[in-house]
């Protein structure tokens, strides 16, 4: 048991009606999860109103509100804290709660459009490669240390994150990589965390449905660099000119890297092939298994990010050098019949065009590329159309599909893909709109030395269709459809 004044600290509050002495038993923000003794924080979300719940939240044994409007019947011997901002206040209460767990160890925050769940993975890997305990805070999973945890969101709730940081404490964690999304750092999940880095791998077209325009995009991504306190380090990609902006107001010391730019930190590909890439990072030499320019870009924020954190120059290099790549993160396979297949998490036009050039940069033009991709329903619309077109122009043959339609027809989806497909490429399409059987026409339509690429979903291994989710895993599908076609 906790005293909700404690709890409270740091929550810039307007008004309390009750006791702050109070002894609190959790936090909660749902509900449904109330217990007796505990304090509920009403949130206004794009779904529902937190404050809605409030009575019910009391039914259930809750002994302290904090909400951002006081209700007109105040309950006797309930606590009711007024805020400007739940969601701000949530952040706090949850680092509190768990005793500022963030500061007990090196947290390294990674945010952009694309890279983050790669760098902030693969800097796990390269830690834990070097002997450290390590924690991971992704999209596709949370690690502490060597125990995994399913992840739901890109950045978690604050008290999922704070619940895993003090895990980690526990554990003796020493660094915590952590994806930082723009939903995350504009709903104040992040707020109350110490950073120790902050990373900026770049910023293209995404999340647009919930961004009201790619300034505002931009802007909450830089609040993210604005808040890091000045005994941190601030690490941007200057080949994006949106780099240098999200210095500009950072008291963080701050670090550049590029392989267009002089940087702090350079890098040079020598090398590009589907076995992988020989770099030359900072005059050093490093063969790495990953593969594109995209990912060159990736290494050099790892390299960068390991040596601001202390770690030796030759040992750094060495343990780049035994990165492997991150599930659906251009994720490949040669069939027993010479088909490559690669699976990547390509949803952006900006990633997308980046896995399509790289496959071009390394193939003869003697084989076919062939690329399946799809949408995903209820989210940014305008960015359909330049999916279409890019997949349409940079592939010999395109199939579009449903990626996770969610509460949106299919059909509808992909007729906007194929409004951004140029007249001359039209030929190159076809559409169908089950995700597997398009798999399978990809296999089908395969040669011997054909690339398939299949893009959208990566580590996903569900498909979500009105509501309703299914195992759906890109990547075991196509080695299934595959090897039974080769047979």
């Amino acid at each position: 048991m906790t005293e909700l004044k404690d709890i409270l600290y740091r929550v810039a509050i307007n008004a309390v009606v009750g006791s702050t002495n109070v002894q609190v038993n959790a936090v909660n923000f749902d509900s449904r999860k109330v217990s007796v003794g505990d304090v509920f924080v009403a949130i206004k979300g794009s779904l529902s109103d937190g404050h809605q719940f409030i009575d019910i939240a009391i039914e259930s044994g809750a002994v302290a509100i904090v909400c951002e409007s006081l209700p007109e019947d105040l309950k006797n011997g309930v606590t009711y804290v007024e805020v400007d901002n739940a969601g701000k206040a949530l952040a706090f209460m949850a680092s509190n709660y768990y005793d500022n767990p963030s500061s007990n160890l090196k947290l390294v925050g990674v945010t952009g459009t694309n890279g983050k769940t790669t760098v902030a993975t693969l800097l796990y890997q390269l830690f834990k490669k070097a002997g450290y305990k390590v924690g991971l805070l992704s999209t596709v999973k949370i690690m502490v240390d060597d125990q995994e945890f399913k992840a739901t969101h890109t950045t978690p709730d604050s008290l999922t994150i704070n619940k895993y940081l003090k895990l980690m404490n526990d554990q003796g964690v020493e660094f915590c990589f952590m994806e930082v999304s723009s939903h995350g750092i504009h709903q104040y999940r992040t707020e109350g965390l110490k950073f120790e880095v902050g990373i900026f791998t770049n910023l293209s077209h995404d999340h647009l449905d919930y961004h009201n325009s790619f300034a505002e995009y931009r802007d909450v991504k830089k609040s993210f660099f604005d808040r890091l306190p000045k005994d941190a380090f601030a690490l941007v990609n200057i080949d994006d000119k949106n780099g240098l902006v999200m210095l500009q107001n950072t008291k963080a010391r701050k670090f550049t890297y590029a392989l267009k730019t002089y940087a702090d930190y350079r890098a040079q590909i020598l090398e590009n092939q589907l076995g992988g890439l020989l770099l030359k990072i900072n005059d050093h030499e490093v063969w790495t298994r990953l593969i594109g320019n995209f990912n060159a870009y990736n290494l050099l924020a790892i390299y960068a990010a390991a040596e601001l954190l202390g770690l030796e120059s030759a040992e750094n290099l060495r343990l780049v050098s035994q990165l492997e790549s991150v599930s659906g993160r251009f994720q490949y396979f040669v069939s027993d019949g010479k088909i490559t297949a690669i699976v990547d998490y390509a949803h952006t036009p900006d990633a997308l065009q980046n896995v399509l050039e790289t496959i071009n940069s390394i193939r003869t033009k003697n084989e076919a590329l062939i690329t399946v991709v799809g949408c995903g329903g209820d989210r940014d619309k305008t960015k359909r159309p330049k999916m279409g077109h890019i997949a349409s122009a940079l592939s010999n043959k395109v199939i579009f599909t449903s990626d996770n339609p969610r509460s949106e027809v299919p059909e509808s989806i992909i007729e906007a893909m194929e409004k951004g497909v140029e007249p001359q490429n039209f030929k190159r399409t076809v559409s169908i709109v089950d995700r597997r059987q398009a798999i399978k026409t990809a296999c089908q339509m395969a040669e011997a030395n054909d690339i398939i690429l299949i893009a959208g979903k990566g580590h996903e291994t569900y498909q979500e269709i009105m509501g309703v989710r299914t195992d759906f895993d890109d990547y075991k599908i196509v080695q299934e459809l595959l090897k039974a076609l080769e047979k």
